[in-house]
């Protein structure tokens, strides 16, 4: 039997076999989802070694006669003020994941939501402007997760209104489909799709050729 969504405001939706009834596949979600961490990662942090601390460049004694021990600089990692040892430099965490491999997991992660119950599609185009009653009421009625529950809403990029209707809730979080990753899914409790955000997050999931994509 099909896998089905509800409608928020009435009716099911049937949902993709391919995209929603997958295998979970722990081992490339877990790959995934490191590297979309890691991804958001700056890198920037820096310590700074003897050699770019200012200062320290006269011997502070002589080498010999002072009964203390030989010393070439106050920047010495072992003084106060001294560079550091093996400190961070400025890198990037990024490592790549298979386009092949990113579509597993997507599945996988659309799956579990599919196997739970904790999938709904809801109309975007009943906001004609921005209305955050009106976006809790669809969450409310939905009953789906308990008062810590977080939800991941998906839209289409025609949908500011929608946006803007939900951002402003409590443990809801908005996003562009094509911005959804699989950490932000396999993280969410629930997750609210768009009917008109559906055919491009199946698509994304099943592989059909999209521009730019690595």
């Amino acid at each position: 039997m099909p896998s089905t969504a509800t409608k928020l405001g009435g009716g099911t939706v049937t949902l993709d076999a391919k995209a929603f009834e997958a295998e979970f596949n722990m081992a490339v979600v877990h790959e995934t989802v490191r590297a979309e961490q890691a991804a958001r990662r700056q890198g920037t942090h820096a310590t700074k070694t003897r050699g770019m601390v200012s200062g320290g460049g006269a011997k502070p004694w002589k080498q010999k006669g002072t009964g203390r021990a030989r010393a070439g600089s106050s920047r010495n990692p072992i003084w106060t003020g001294g560079g550091t040892v093996f400190g961070p430099q400025p890198r990037h965490y990024t490592f790549k994941v298979n386009r092949k491999a990113r579509r597993v997991a997507l599945r996988s992660a659309l799956s579990v939501h599919a196997e739970r119950g904790s999938v709904a599609i809801f109309d975007g185009g009943v906001f004609d402007a921005p209305a955050t009653k009106q976006a809790a009421k669809l969450l409310t009625d939905w009953g789906i997760g308990g008062k810590r529950a977080t939800t991941l809403v998906l839209l289409a990029e025609s949908e500011a209104n929608a946006g803007l209707s939900f951002r402003n809730l409590d443990r809801v979080v908005v996003l562009p489909v094509e911005d959804a990753g699989v950490a932000n899914i396999i993280g969410a409790s629930r997750l609210l799709v768009s009917e008109a955000a559906l055919p491009a997050l199946v698509a994304r999931a099943n592989g059909a050729s999209q521009e730019g994509e690595n």
